[in-house]
């Protein structure tokens, strides 16, 4: 079994999994809204709370949605679902494909490739949109994972309204290619670093879907 997928998933109330690391958020903004609801058969004022507070959950509910996926085969596949933000070449040879993801996407974060997760550091930062230029100072998380492709590194990237990164996964973890590994809430980016010699097969402008788009190509 993955091992990033061994706990029990959490279940939504339309059958759908929801991401880990969303309860902080979502179990009060459920609360609030079911207690509107209830309230509000005996008084107008809990009506005119309940519409907002139930509009707003079931954003929560939308935003922290977690579908299962058919993994795609391929090298690297990507690790967000998103829109290609930039692809650039790096200084020492590898190619930088920046994807960005809005609020609207799914936030759960996926493996690029198989491998054993060598480092998972947390580096504080700012919180500028993540499209801007800037955003390369945000707070965020760096992945670097041991594959057959050797060290792939995998940057998570908070945003204005992402103030938080959630890993799922420690340092030392063995991970299957598409395992769920994190999340970034709200919106955010996800670089992933190709080696040298790896060609990329996305485009700038192109959307991501993460554990099925592949970014290589052969």
């Amino acid at each position: 079994m993955p091992h990033s997928q061994t706990s029990a998933p959490r279940v939504g109330p339309l059958g759908g999994r929801l991401a880990r690391g969303a309860s902080p958020w979502l179990l009060p903004t459920v609360a609030t809204a079911a207690l509107s609801l209830t309230r509000a058969r005996k008084s107008g004022r809990w009506a005119a709370v309940a519409v907002p507070t139930t509009a707003l959950a079931a954003g929560m509910l939308w935003f922290f949605r977690d579908p299962e996926r058919e993994i795609a085969q391929g090298r690297v596949i990507s690790p967000a679902d998103g829109v290609v933000q930039s692809i650039m070449p790096w200084k020492d040879g590898r190619t930088r494909v920046a994807i960005f993801m809005s609020p609207l996407n799914v936030h759960v974060n996926r493996a690029p490739l198989a491998g054993t997760v060598t480092s998972v550091e947390h580096v504080p930062g700012g919180f500028v949109p993540a499209f801007n230029k800037e955003s390369e100072n945000n707070e965020r998380v760096v992945w670097h994972f041991d594959t057959e492709l050797g060290d792939i590194e995998m940057v998570q990237i908070a945003g204005a309204v992402a103030r938080r990164i959630v890993p799922y996964i420690p340092q030392g973890t063995k991970v299957e290619q598409g395992d769920r590994i994190g999340l970034i809430r709200f919106g955010s980016r996800v670089d992933i670093y190709l080696p040298e010699g790896v060609e990329v097969a996305v485009e700038v402008g192109q959307a991501t879907t993460a554990g099925v788009t592949r970014i290589d190509r052969d």
